[in-house]
């Protein structure tokens, strides 16, 4: 008689799994999706000016934060082993570069950039899920590749996976969206460097870059990129704000009030002056600007310890991990998290060129929260397996309940 095995209900596992949960990890990410809320509620008061009600912008935001914590729970408690299939990889980088060459033919555009593809009340973003999708992608290959006991970079197996990266990376540039292509290529390079780090790659990184970088840059200014549009606006308003405070400066010049304004402990939440018609995309790109405005130093300082928390757990579960591929991920979900961060708090304080890139979890959008919740949800599910490891080899860890199991 064939015997029949019974398999735990899913409803059943993801209950069980709860136990294990990382709370070091989820305790900053709701504390900044719940700031994130607030936040872009104040912020979006301004626009009551233009007849858009703030309170649209609060459901809108705060769905997408209930919809955030859904990815998470979801992609904890899901079979890593699915992500890494060959039709699931196939078939997502079909998708992807479906996304990214439609975006350029029928995107809409915002601020100079093609970069959102319309569906109703609903702008999907290509560039923000291309940032997950090289995580998991890149991190099977170079996992892969590994297993067979050679170096990525050296082995035939890092021709496709680099080719298909700089395809996307161009098409990602081509809307143009250089934050976005920056932050993918960050991610990209972290990754190959964690995989097969070599001291002639780390030293080729740190003088290639700053060289690539001016390279294209001065091809840039002779090709006259920068005589007209957007980016030469931009440009202008990071090397001269103030002379062209009238004009394409009017940014960065009412962020440097707005932070000034706020000081040490803020004006109060709610009572920013910067966001009432100034400081313009005050929900999204110069959210921060107003966080420093209405919280202070004290208050902005409290946002980025949580996310500084949330970013070195990330981590720190990348180096527990005795999987490579689950390593790659960590490792590149942090770059995510920080290279966003500094690129967007860079723009804020005009230490670089404004390049739309939001905050993590505060800026409003739902492309960005949706990929940073799904991408956290992994991470949970890795630390979740960690856990349990632990359990069995009888190694306490920290539970629910806050004490040893």
């Amino acid at each position: 008689m064939r015997k029949t095995t019974i398999r735990p209900r899913p409803w059943r596992t993801a209950w069980h799994n709860m136990r294990y949960w990382d709370y070091f990890l989820l305790v900053p990410y709701l504390l900044l999706c719940l700031t994130g809320v607030v936040m872009v509620y104040s912020a979006s008061a301004g626009l009551s000016i233009q007849g858009i009600s703030p309170r649209s912008y609060l459901i809108k935001q705060a769905l997408y934060a209930v919809i955030g914590f859904c990815c998470v729970f979801f992609f904890a408690n899901f079979p890593m082993q699915r992500l890494r299939t060959r039709r699931f990889l196939r078939d997502s980088t079909v998708v992807m570069f479906l996304l990214l060459t439609v975006v350029l033919v029928i995107g809409r555009a915002i601020n100079g950039a093609k970069g959102w593809i319309s569906l109703g009340p609903i702008n999907i973003q290509p560039a923000e899920f291309c940032k997950l999708y090289f995580i998991l992608y890149l991190g099977d290959r170079m996992a892969r590749a590994r297993q067979r006991g050679t170096h990525f970079l050296e082995s035939s197996a890092a021709i496709g996976p680099l080719v298909v990266a700089i395809v996307f990376i161009m098409l990602i540039f081509a809307q143009p969206d250089t934050g976005g292509a920056a932050i993918n290529f960050a991610i990209i390079a972290v990754m190959v460097l964690a995989c097969d780090f070599r001291w002639s790659y780390g030293i080729g990184a740190l003088i290639g870059f700053p060289l690539v970088g001016y390279f294209l840059l001065e091809k840039a200014v002779e090709s006259g990129l920068f005589h007209g549009g957007y980016r030469a606006q931009r440009f202008i308003a990071f090397m001269n704000p103030f002379g062209n405070a009238s004009g394409s400066g009017s940014q960065l010049v009412n962020s440097y009030y707005a932070i000034s304004n706020g000081g040490v402990f803020g004006v109060g939440l709610g009572n920013s002056i910067q966001k009432m018609g100034y400081l313009p995309e005050p929900n999204t790109d110069f959210i921060m600007s107003i966080a420093s405005e209405e919280l202070g130093l004290v208050g902005v300082s409290l946002i980025l310890g949580l996310l500084l928390c949330l970013i070195c757990r990330i981590i720190l579960i990348g180096v527990r991990s005795r999987s490579l591929y689950q390593t790659l991920i960590c490792y590149g979900t942090a770059t995510f998290m920080m290279v966003e961060t500094f690129f967007n708090i860079g723009g804020v304080l005009g230490l670089l060129p404004i390049t739309g890139v939001t905050f993590p979890f505060i800026s409003y959008g739902g492309s960005s929260m949706l990929v940073l919740s799904s991408a956290v949800g992994i991470v949970m599910n890795i630390s979740i397996q960690q856990n349990k490891e632990q359990l069995q080899m009888g190694q306490p860890f920290i539970s629910a309940e806050g004490s040893g199991d």
